[in-house]
């Protein structure tokens, strides 16, 4: 969400301590292979080990059969054949006018058998000029982007294979804090492929401004160290399912990491394994919800509050109006931009939906909306 209209309120910002997503392809999926190997990728790569349930030790003189299989360890085994290298050549311009290559690095999880691999929007997007993806099995594969989403920092793109392993989906609205998170990604280059972390989920609902008046929302924050090249991996709950993208760490602190939870993108995957796309509904508002709001000296208890409405879009035409908030729609408690995000995500352009608003005097009133296609 694009916040720049906005001035005044508490003057907090964030920038110089966070790496977001390579800070808008500075850092993340973009860093410079020094540790990469003579070509682009390894000639093979070793298949992927499942634990060993026992080990002979000695204990006090005699031989003794003791288990090394954990939980961390079950749960990475089973997603790691799911995780993929993606190397992404960009073409830009520097002051001359002249063009050059850029090319980075980071990681993906495989979605479906047919192809389907989601990563972040900084690692692979719609302008790349070429997309390479390196599965577990060593092979190498062209890839296409199919969508992509900036504000997210999600994207997903396609090889043209089958019989891929796809990653098990985890549902992020049921995850609490302290429990156990593990990731896994490339950090630092392709050598390092399909390195596993762990540590706990420290917070959620995590908000990070990235640029001034433009922030990532509701992010799931953990200890389990990220790097450079784990962009677009995955972060798992204990039971190996994907609970969010790993996209983001502070560059100023150990053990302060970021992923994008996996719910907000379930729609769209759905969507783009069914049809091949996903057009997403607009709806025409700017909002935010309680946890920006303070960053502009407002105290929203819950819901999305309409900060700036598309005068000719849906939500203005159906009589929404600004500092309207946002309960509810189809029935759905909106208390966070995820919220409200997954809830439009469900619906197709054309639609309607059912949205809860509350007024700035505090009554309430149903208001049915028309949903249009996405510019």
């Amino acid at each position: 969400m694009d916040f720049k209209e906005f001035k005044g309120g508490r003057q907090r910002s964030f920038f110089g301590y966070f790496v977001v997503g390579v800070v808008g392809a500075v850092v993340g999926a973009f860093t410079v292979l020094l540790f990469a190997p003579a070509g682009l990728f390894p000639s093979s790569s070793a298949p992927v080990q499942t634990p060993t349930t026992t080990q002979v030790q000695k204990v006090e003189g005699r031989s003794e059969k003791v288990s090394i299989t954990t939980d961390v360890s079950t749960a990475a085994a089973a997603v790691s054949p799911s995780v993929v290298g993606v190397v992404t050549t960009k073409l830009e311009r520097n002051l001359y006018d002249q063009t050059k290559k850029t090319q980075g690095v980071g990681s993906g999880i495989i979605v479906d058998a047919s192809g389907y691999i989601l990563t972040n929007n900084h690692v692979a997007n719609m302008s790349a000029s070429s997309i390479t993806v390196m599965t577990s099995d060593g092979k190498e594969h062209k890839a296409t982007p199919v969508w992509s989403d900036p504000a997210l920092d999600l994207s997903v793109i396609k090889v043209e294979t089958t019989g891929l392993s796809p990653a098990k989906m985890g549902d992020s609205s049921v995850i609490t804090v302290g429990e156990p998170a593990i990731a896994i990604g490339n950090p630092l280059g392709l050598t390092f492929q399909r390195t596993v972390t762990s540590g706990i989920v420290s917070a959620i609902n995590r908000t990070l401004e990235i640029e001034r008046g433009v922030f990532m929302e509701d992010l799931i924050q953990t200890d389990a160290s990220i790097n450079p090249g784990n962009s677009g991996g995955p972060l798992l709950n204990i039971k190996g399912e994907v609970i969010g993208v790993n996209t983001a760490k502070v560059s100023t602190a150990e053990g302060i990491g970021f992923a994008v939870p996996i719910n907000i993108i379930k729609p769209v995957l759905e969507s783009i394994i069914a049809t091949g796309k996903f057009e997403a509904p607009y709806i025409g508002i700017t909002g935010f919800d309680k946890e920006i709001s303070g960053y502009y000296g407002l105290d929203v208890k819950a819901g999305v509050y309409v900060a700036k409405l598309d005068r000719v879009g849906p939500a203005a035409l159906a009589g929404i109006r600004e500092k309207d908030i946002i309960l509810q729609v189809d029935g759905k408690p909106t208390n966070t931009m995820m919220d409200f995000r997954e809830a439009l995500y469900l619906r197709k352009p054309g639609e309607t939906v059912k949205v809860k608003v509350q007024d700035s005097k505090g009554a309430t009133r149903d208001i049915d909306v028309t949903l249009k296609k996405h510019s």
